[in-house]
């Protein structure tokens, strides 16, 4: 089914303007946030080697529903048995929080295939401290230059042999920015598929003089589904043929590797604090938002008693598309939306409305609050580290809880203190 009027929204290209008062963030409270996103990212890793090694013991256990894995649009059986180096599969994850008025801190999404947006806080402070080198030594805000070593020691750890590259599609995609940057920090080499070929099962490298060169380790910035012609989108144009045998025979890593997407599906996202308790044997340290299955019958019926006070989302979509606020709707588009959630109930999943705290922003030469959330950016290699900074996104519209970029909102610099 098509997706109906009422979630409906067209793409446009948006300004991502930055706000120049921080986030500030002390030093105790980001040492519970740093526990609380390892454990949640070892977990989330632990569940996809069970679920891609065939093992499924969490599904055999009877903690998730096998519906909710294998009918997740991110589950690719093409990676079955596919084992990644060192059984990293989430090397970068983006975990989008928000800190509700009581002053937890909710998990919102947990973004484990091609997560973005460290570029914006790492040139945002490179410039400000420009303007004012001694601003961060007098507020003992900790240094977040070192994002780019910590991506590089992530590949490092992964690499088969050869050099790092990262796999961008090209000068015209939003985010080129992004891959170009992190090329620099990283000292990888950023190349377009058609610098990248298959040979003797390795991948090369074609450098400017003509050389192969092999690469180990590849940090993709495409979809899964454009990777491989070969065994994906045969009409892709962006991707490299044959990757995945190479992939498969162990003789490249790929960052993220293909099929996260089962792991971080809306749905999923639910069993999260089970998985926790299931692989770590812990009780979760981060709360989930309360949220409710329609998959399940007593979920269900209370969405559809409930729907005028919770956010629904469609779980195929990201970015701040297909979310839907009860309140928001008409009589007309709601009893519409119930129907939907009666026909397909594996699609929405639906939350309480967690009233998250405003944070200042500059507008119009003056001081106004805006709804924020915080990206965080969890790196696994030889073990698993939480980046000192992260992205801080708020909405534009003041009557808005949608924060993303791509429904118009900005982003400001995030202050981890020291002391």
């Amino acid at each position: 089914m098509g997706f109906p009027p009422l979630i409906y929204n067209e793409f446009k290209e948006q300004f991502f303007p930055f706000d120049a008062i921080p986030r500030i963030i002390s030093k105790e409270e980001f040492n519970y946030l740093e526990k609380g996103l390892i454990q949640r990212v070892d977990a989330l890793n632990a569940f996809l080697r069970d679920i891609y090694s065939g093992a499924y013991d969490i599904i055999h256990d009877g903690i998730i529903p096998e519906e909710f894995v294998f009918s997740a649009s991110g589950y690719l059986p093409e990676c079955h048995n596919i084992m990644p180096p060192h059984g990293i599969f989430s090397h970068i994850s983006g975990i989008d929080l928000v800190q509700g008025k009581d002053k937890e801190w909710y998990i919102l999404e947990d973004n484990l295939r091609i997560p973005s947006g460290a570029s914006y806080p790492m040139i945002a402070r490179e410039l400000t401290r420009r303007a004012s080198p001694m601003t961060y030594v007098n507020h003992h805000v900790m240094d977040n230059r070192n994002y780019g070593k910590l991506l590089k020691e992530t590949m490092d750890y992964v690499n088969t042999g050869g050099i790092n590259c990262i796999l961008t599609p090209g000068r015209f995609n939003s985010a080129y920015f992004e891959h170009s940057y992190l090329a620099e920090k990283t000292g990888a080499v950023l190349a377009e598929n058609n610098e990248l070929f298959v040979e003797d099962n390795h991948l090369y490298y074609k450098n400017s003089i003509g050389e192969k060169v092999k690469v180990g380790c590849l940090y993709r910035r495409i979809s899964d589904e454009y990777l491989d012609p070969m065994t994906f989108l045969p009409e892709s144009l962006i991707g490299i043929p044959h990757l995945m045998s190479v992939y498969r025979s162990g003789n490249v890593a790929i960052v993220n590797a293909p099929g996260n997407g089962v792991a971080d599906d809306k749905g999923i996202y639910y069993f999260v604090p089970k998985m926790i308790e299931y692989y770590l044997k812990e009780k979760p340290i981060l709360k989930n938002a309360p949220t409710y299955l329609p998959f399940f019958k007593e979920d269900r019926e209370y969405v559809l008693k409930n729907i005028k006070t919770l956010v629904i989302k469609d779980v195929a979509e990201a970015g701040g598309y297909g979310v839907v606020f009860g309140k928001d709707l008409s009589e007309e588009k709601l009893n519409d939306l119930i129907e939907l959630i009666k026909e397909e109930p594996r699609r929405w999943i639906a939350q309480e409305v967690i009233d998250f705290i405003d944070l200042d922003i500059s507008e119009d030469n003056k001081i106004v609050k805006r709804k924020a959330d915080l990206r965080a950016f969890v790196l696994c290699g030889e073990t698993t580290k939480v980046w000192c900074s992260g992205l801080t996104r708020f909405s534009r519209n003041p009557d808005s809880f949608v924060v993303n970029s791509s429904q118009g909102g900005g982003f400001k610099d995030t202050w981890v203190l020291s002391r």
